[in-house]
């Protein structure tokens, strides 16, 4: 697998660009991850967004997780 900009693939770098930028989605994407878990923060994060950002890339557990785990690095 080749790394897109420090990312497994160009979804998932595109999924943490807009889960990093926009900031209601950053603090809530932070906040429910400390209140609740990654896991947990996870789950709830994909039942609201969209099935992709407005770039075409997909929102999926992996990429959000691995967004995630980056704001709380």
């Amino acid at each position: 697998m080749t790394a897109y900009n420090g990312h497994r693939s160009w979804n998932a770098w595109n999924v943490s660009l807009w889960i990093n930028n926009d900031e209601g989605l950053y603090f809530a994407a932070r906040n429910l991850a400390k209140e609740h878990g990654i896991t947990k923060a996870v789950r709830l994060l994909l039942e609201e967004l969209p099935a992709t950002t407005p770039d075409g890339g997909r929102y999926n557990k992996t990429c959000v997780r691995e967004a995630i785990r980056d704001i709380l690095t």
